[in-house]
């Protein structure tokens, strides 16, 4: 669906390059590095960049993460029209996704940089509106970036909680307290790597690919092989009546066409984070090709490995009963069906004890990588918005080591985030799905925006050389928007009926919180002084203040890929390159 055509490249002042000597036509202009591309936006190459292609695929990849997401919110697929729903939905929902993620990449073609959704934005809004609308789809990003955090990294520790009980044979861990305090150990590491070189991020992420394939596999082939005794689920259970009855009102609803759509919950929530390969292009090398290709390939491999872990997982549920698993007994699918981690009976029921330890221990390998992952892309997003003044304290977060070239106390922002928006667990057991309605509206709304400009403002687009073809692409475009739109309104309904305190989706509140504060902020102080992405300074100010910033790489590690633009050495020694300017505009 998508013309990988280059648009003929310009230099820095917008010419179309030199005339020859004999007065002939004008030779081929020189093709801007990546670094002399970020510059022409108003950035300096602040971070290292040393992502390759399959960095940049493989960071999305890993927040998308099949393993986290579709076996963390499977007890609330089962108990929201059960493995029908969830299989059915997985397609419905990833089809479209991949629309979306089209839709993103092309605008990421023009656009690479780290501010990524809230830049673009600026970038394509009509007329005057740029601040406004980078302003809200800034602070949408944050929220989501933190709350799928939350999410992905309160699913390890509530997997680590689990495989400890079946460990143990000690149910306390899985108490709020036990695992609210294994999330915070689990935060702090993930934290403190994400103080280290990004080369070690781009590792953890290529051994997290994998780690995921690999692991989806084993799964897949020990539940379809390891059962002797008893036989697999029917067709019928897995896509139609029989699977849907099975775990009938567990959610308390009784509408089908309501319980199908609030299920649809399980995929949507998965189906976040792949604008992770936009938040670090700027670290990227050829990031207008690399990053749209990391959010479209990150889609439709985890839309087919997704979908054979469902599959698997579903398959090898208990056919007959009652059935004793690791000493307790299960009258019928229900029982298992309202369980929190209903995957770790599956496995155990089917491969024996020590086997399904073993797979437990790949899930949890496979969550903590993708919230690691998510830390990385969440501390570039703060990281960018506060460059450009957004963020309370905006000159303390927009910070880099100098040793490191990563942007460390961003990193710990998004951690420390993360563990207050999953804090209400302690008093509320229906936390963790209201946490992952909000990663996933508020991701899905800072994703819409920038397309929606994108079509209502046309000629503020200028194509990358990745962009969609222009029959199918505002096909493509208006079917996303429509489909972002529709599952912002459904995910903020209620999720269980009756409605208590235990029960609550507080979805609504939270993004109410944010739509509030910010539009309040914006309304009474940032409306006089945002006024949308800033330029740090000239090109060549920007050259200088890159080749600064080389002398680190010189000091020790090697400089970042391509070095300074034309090839120039490091700022002469006894210089220092012009203070960048703070105050202008994009």
């Amino acid at each position: 669906m998508a013309d990988d055509v280059h648009t003929p490249p310009t230099d820095a002042g917008g010419g179309v390059g030199p005339v020859t000597p004999s007065g002939g036509p004008p030779a081929p202009a020189r093709e801007l590095t990546d670094e002399e591309k970020l510059h022409q936006m108003g950035y300096a190459q602040e971070l290292a960049r040393r992502f390759s292609r399959f960095n940049n695929f493989a960071i999305s990849f890993t927040i998308i993460s099949i393993l986290s997401g579709c076996l963390t919110l499977y007890y609330f697929g089962l108990q929201h029209g059960g493995p029908p729903v969830m299989l059915w939905g997985w397609l419905l929902v990833g089809g479209i996704v991949l629309l979306v993620g089209l839709s993103m990449a092309e605008i990421c073609s023009s656009f690479p940089t780290a501010g990524g959704l809230y830049y673009w934005a600026a970038k394509l809004a009509p007329g005057n509106s740029a601040p406004i609308w980078s302003w809200f789809t800034g602070w949408f990003n944050l929220l989501g970036q933190v709350a799928v955090t939350a999410g992905i990294s309160f699913g390890c520790a509530y997997s680590v909680s689990a495989f400890l009980a079946l460990y143990t044979n000690q149910a306390y861990w899985l108490s709020p307290g036990h695992t609210m305090a294994i999330l915070a150990v689990i935060l702090f590491i993930q934290g403190l790597l994400n103080t280290f070189s990004i080369r070690l991020v781009a590792l953890i992420n290529d051994i997290s690919v994998w780690w995921h394939i690999l692991g989806v596999l084993a799964i897949l082939i020990i539940l379809l092989i390891a059962p002797s005794s008893h036989t697999h689920q029917s067709a019928s259970f897995l896509f139609g009546s029989q699977g849907w009855h099975a775990f009938a009102g567990l959610s308390g609803f009784s509408i089908p066409f309501y319980i199908f759509l609030v299920g649809l919950l399980n995929a949507q929530y998965t189906f976040t984070g792949y604008d992770a390969s936009a938040h670090v292009t700027e670290e990227t090398v050829q990031a207008n090709i690399a990053g749209p290709k990391g959010i479209v390939d990150s889609i439709w491999v985890s839309l087919i490995f997704g979908f054979l872990l469902l599959f698997a997982v579903s398959i090898a549920i208990p056919t007959h009963y009652p059935v004793s698993i690791g000493g307790t007994v299960y009258k019928s699918a229900t029982d298992i069906g309202a369980l929190f981690v209903p995957w770790t009976v599956i496995f155990e029921y089917n491969a024996g004890r020590i086997a399904a330890e073993l797979l437990i221990l790949v899930v949890i390998g496979a969550q903590f990588y993708c919230g690691t992952a998510s830390v990385t892309a969440n501390s570039r997003m703060i990281y960018a918005f506060s460059r450009d003044g957004a963020v309370p304290l905006s000159n303390y977060w927009h910070h880099v080591s100098k040793s490191r070239r990563v942007p460390v106390r961003t990193a710990w922002f998004g951690a420390v985030g993360a563990y207050i928006l999953a804090a209400p667990y302690f008093i509320n057991s229906a936390a963790y799905g209201a946490v992952t309605s909000i990663a996933v509206i508020g991701l899905y709304i800072a994703y819409l925006i920038p397309v929606f400009l994108r079509r209502i403002n046309g000629k503020a687009f200028q194509p990358g050389p990745w962009v969609l073809n222009k029959t199918w692409g505002p096909i493509i475009n208006w079917v996303a928007i429509v489909w972002v739109v529709f599952i912002c309104i459904i995910f903020m309904l209620p999720t269980y009926t009756p409605i208590t305190r235990l029960t609550f989706n507080y979805t609504p509140i939270a993004v109410a919180v944010v739509v509030g504060g910010a539009g309040i902020w914006y309304a009474v102080s940032a409306r006089k002084w945002f006024k949308g992405p800033k330029v740090q300074g000239s090109p060549e100010e920007l050259a200088a203040l890159a080749r600064a910033l080389a002398l680190t790489d010189l000091r020790g590690a090697s400089p970042p890929h391509g070095g300074a633009p034309g090839g120039g050495g490091v700022w002469p020694a006894g210089h220092t390159p012009p203070a960048p300017h703070l105050d202008s505009t994009v």
